[in-house]
């Protein structure tokens, strides 16, 4: 299947449980990178009351269950949306490489999806919400610890290939 077929699937899964009410208009894909279809998934936001379960977010999480890991880096994503923040974030830490998107931020803003929003706060220009720090006491013990077990570097293997 060419790129345009396979976006298409995703769409059209998308359109399925969009019109079921199960969520939004988005739907995702990922393949390895011969091109074969490991899951199809769309946005269940509406049907799971979960507002992380955008259709990328279920996708890496689909294909990470079904490969058995959390590494994505021979995996290639489509998704009908550009990917909002929490979604970029996601196919960050997944080591995704390759992504493939349909619609754009702009389409997105005429059906009054918040991802500008999102964006404008990350760069400052905009004040949804206040982000106080209070101490970070707590946190840096907890991250001297897990250094100390020599836990595993979720960054680490994604800036260095490890």
């Amino acid at each position: 299947m060419n790129n345009e077929e396979l976006m298409h699937l995703a769409a059209m899964e998308a359109r399925k449980t969009m019109n079921e009410n199960k969520g939004g208009p988005f739907g995702a894909l990922i393949t390895d990178k011969k091109g074969n279809i490991i899951c199809i998934t769309t946005n269940t936001v509406l049907e799971t009351n979960d507002p992380t379960a955008h259709a990328e977010i279920n996708a890496i999480r689909e294909a990470s269950k079904i490969l058995g890991t959390r590494d994505l880096r021979d995996c290639i994503l489509y998704a009908t949306g550009y990917p909002c923040p929490m979604c970029l974030g996601a196919i960050i830490w997944a080591n995704i490489k390759k992504v493939y998107y349909s619609g754009t931020l702009e389409d997105a803003k005429t059906i009054d999806f918040k991802d500008d929003d999102i964006y404008d706060f990350i760069k400052g220009a905009n004040n949804i919400l206040d982000l106080e720090n209070i101490s970070n006491e707590e946190a840096v013990k907890l991250y001297k610890e897990y250094e100390e077990k020599n836990k595993t570097i979720y960054w680490l293997i994604y800036c260095f290939n490890l």
